[in-house]
């Protein structure tokens, strides 16, 4: 006789999530779960409600959603950075662990996961007050410096759980090489897996040429125009305005289209209009991400010169659009970005430009620009590592054998 097997509950701590609230990790976490059968692994997630009009529960995929904390019609991430919002992100680790245990007695749960570092705090007071011996599961998404990550208000103050965190997790799972070995300076003493973030390969690679022209159009691109393209938060550490600051040692006919918003979106603007770059910049805000692979296709080069990165999605997801990328060599970025004049043993899959250094970013922008047969060869060995390696139907087959074993 066939033994049945009992489906597992999963609550996940995530300090926001769709559909308004969408970086890296949180792609992440509906790529994975929509792709693990509901029979297998039921999701429950609570995460911070912030915008008003979103209901305080609903499904999203595979997700049931449960939403915590104030909101704010149309709250911006500009605000969220600010007094008062700012205190909703540090109540986060209280308010969280009490609808846990609301939820608990009903749902009786198999194990927790937490993405990111800072969402191990519910999870650690859950074990503490509630239920010491349930599985928990830690995933490193974090794509900030560990002095911002660690040195951050929010969790200086709760800096005597930081320690429990590292300590009590049941396993980590780490999206880079970087933070598997920042989860060890930590303390973690268990063998830390890495497993990548994805990218949907076919939804990144199908050119649809209609739409592309409506865009370029729309844009004011003309056919003799180069067209660089960054997609990220405006903030510091995806140095947007060294793009910017290239621009005045490219050629007129070099434009640059960003695609995202954050607190830094003003200042951004005002540095553009005060060296006359304006004209040659495109400030599109932020976009659904089902529609971010048409504005890959219009464009030429995918630029990123970050100050730290955990991993990098947008990366990967410009090489799956057969677009070439020139990033800096910090972080996760380095598992899957190599260099031919750096990484001389592997295939060259981009361009690595210097940390702040606008000079030097243009340099790289001209070489590609100018050597086509480079720019080819890079977009081939990138896209054939993407589809090879870093497809969400392989991520989430590690990912659901992971939270299997764990629990």
């Amino acid at each position: 006789m066939n033994e049945i097997k009992q489906k597992k509950r999963i609550l996940i701590f995530s300090l926001v999530y769709y559909p308004r609230f969408i970086g890296g990790a949180e792609i992440a976490i509906k790529e994975i779960t929509d792709r693990i059968a509901p029979e297998e692994i039921e999701f429950d997630m609570i995460t911070l409600r912030l915008d008003s009009s979103s209901p305080k529960s609903e499904q999203i995929g595979n997700i049931q959603v449960y939403r915590i904390g104030p909101g704010k019609k149309n709250v911006t991430l500009e605000e969220l950075a600010r007094f008062p919002w700012y205190l909703v992100k540090v109540a986060y680790p209280i308010l969280a662990f009490f609808r846990a245990v609301q939820l608990y007695r009903t749902r009786r749960y198999d194990a927790l996961w937490s993405i990111m570092t800072y969402m191990g705090f519910p999870a650690v007071l859950f074990k503490m007050f509630r239920k010491p011996g349930i599985p928990f599961i830690l995933t490193l998404q974090d794509g900030d410096s560990p002095k911002h990550i660690l040195e951050r208000k929010r969790v200086k103050i709760f800096s005597p759980l930081l320690r429990r965190v590292f300590k009590q997790a049941s396993q980590i799972q780490a999206i880079s090489h970087y933070l598997a070995n920042f989860a060890k300076e930590r303390g973690y003493r268990g063998e830390v897996q890495v497993v990548p973030n994805g990218v949907n390969v076919e939804a990144f690679s199908v050119k649809r040429l209609a739409d592309r022209e409506e865009i370029r159009n729309k844009l004011g691109i003309n056919k003799d125009d180069n067209v660089l393209i960054t997609t990220s938060r405006l903030v510091e550490k995806n140095a947007v305005g060294d793009i910017i600051k290239s621009l005045k040692y490219l050629p007129e006919n070099v434009k640059l289209i960003i695609i995202g918003a954050g607190p830094l979106e003003f200042d951004l603007k005002l540095y553009a209009k005060r060296f006359t770059l304006n004209a040659r910049v495109r400030f599109i805000g932020f976009i659904p991400h089902s529609e971010l692979p048409v504005y890959l296709h219009i464009s030429d080069i995918f630029v990123r010169p970050s100050l730290s990165e955990g991993f990098g999605s947008s990366f990967i997801e410009a090489m799956a659009a057969g677009i070439p990328v020139i990033a800096t060599p910090v972080g996760g970025i380095t598992d899957f970005l190599f260099d031919p004049f750096m990484n001389k043993d592997k295939l060259p899959t981009g361009l690595f430009c210097d940390v702040k250094d606008p000079e030097n970013l243009a340099e790289k922008i001209r070489l590609l620009l100018d050597n086509n047969e480079l720019r080819d060869r890079i977009v081939k060995n990138a896209s054939d590592m993407v589809s090879k390696k870093y497809d969400w139907n392989l991520v989430a087959q590690n990912m659901n054998k992971i939270i299997l074993d764990t629990i």
